[in-house]
């Protein structure tokens, strides 16, 4: 795609770990495992699925090898099934017969699917070995920094699972230009999400610029992406185990984790099924008395950006309502969202009425 190497560095003291983000960067990867001191000793798994193996495994592998590395591939079934606790133990075993120890590395090659699994692997194997994510979706700009990794359980999305952070993050742009469009638009939901909670300049760069991130236009591209891991890495490097401020990068979780536990990881992709939920906790700030241009906004950018508005009707209330209740964010008997105070700002509000909740989810209709 072109462009220069953007860096940021997510700053955890001793545990701190740069972000690349650029052009060409797949074939710099072996380089980079060198100059890091990965030892080349120890093998390298290569975690990927079905759909960008034949894309850029074998790019991966060969800069590796050419470093001196030796790489074992696990490939995994494209799709949010696959983040489960049978493919966790699928992986294990491979890990232990291609003779992983200690010292080895776990490599992430795809979307935030196989960042999130493949992290976790990292995180419980051996009591936890290094961990490279190089993502190969817009959506996980956000998945792939800041050490959240986890598998699903059949009641809810993200329920087991650990902190562990990256030893770097390698954001190939090249790799982005075989999205198919609705992935470029789901991932830029997450994009504009860091604007809505942190920026609203860059809110407001993001309409102006939506139809270049949706032609994939390398530099928009790399610029939001920036900007948008830019906000993820200050907030990670402030509260990296979300016991405060970093609740705030859940804006629209809460219901858009419920849609997609109820309609089965599949009907709604993440970043559509966040895009409805954001404009449901804008809803939300006008029932608090924010300002109502907070919802005006938000919508007028996802319709931009081709973004669904509206909770399929085949969705019931009440199951969309029970998932909640088994979301990480229902807490002491109260609902806790993230609620716009402007755009550009948010804050967790631990006091909303379910009532309030259920009216909005119903409200979101297609239909209505």
């Amino acid at each position: 795609m072109g462009g220069h190497v953007r860096e940021l560095t997510v700053d955890l003291g001793e545990r701190s770990y740069p972000i690349y983000i650029g052009s060409g960067l797949i074939a710099e990867l072996g380089g980079k495992f060198a100059e890091r001191g990965f030892p080349a000793k120890s093998p390298v798994m290569l975690v990927t699925d079905g759909s960008v193996e034949g894309l850029y495994a074998a790019a991966v592998e060969t800069s590796l090898r050419e470093s001196g590395y030796t790489v074992v591939r696990a490939v995994v079934p494209s799709g949010e099934s696959s983040k489960s606790l049978e493919m966790l133990d699928v992986l294990v075993e491979q890990a232990l017969k291609a003779g992983l120890d200690r010292k080895s590395t776990v490599i992430a090659l795809g979307g935030g699917v196989v960042g999130d699994l493949a992290g976790f692997v990292a995180a419980t194997y051996m009591r936890g070995v290094k961990f490279v994510q190089i993502p190969t979706t817009i959506l996980a700009h956000d998945s792939s920094v800041g050490g959240k990794v986890a598998v699903n359980h059949r009641l809810a999305k993200n329920i087991i699972g650990a902190f562990h952070q990256p030893e770097f993050v390698l954001y190939d742009l090249d790799t982005l230009a075989s999205l198919p469009p609705r992935e470029v638009r789901a991932g830029l939901s997450e994009v504009v999400k860091h604007g809505l909670i942190w920026d609203a300049g860059f809110v407001d760069w993001c309409d102006e610029n939506a139809e270049k991130l949706l032609g994939l236009d390398p530099e928009a591209l790399g610029y939001a992406l920036y900007e948008g891991c830019k906000v993820k890495s200050i907030v990670v490097s402030k509260d990296e185990r979300e016991n405060d401020l970093r609740a705030i990068l859940n804006l629209g979780h809460t219901i858009g984790h419920a849609l997609e536990a109820v309609a089965g990881y599949g009907q709604l992709l993440h970043g559509e099924a966040i895009a409805i939920g954001m404009i449901g906790s804008a809803r939300l700030a006008a029932k608090f008395g924010y300002a109502p241009e907070i919802e005006e906004k938000t919508e007028r950018i996802f319709r931009k950006l081709g973004l669904p508005l509206r909770i399929p009707d085949d969705l019931a209330t009440e199951d969309i309502m029970s998932a909640m209740l088994h979301d990480k964010k229902f807490s002491e008997g109260h609902m806790v969202f993230v609620v716009p105070t402007a755009i550009g700002s948010v804050e967790i509000r631990k006091d909303v009425p379910s009532a309030w909740v259920t009216e909005i989810v119903d409200g979101l209709r297609e239909g209505k």
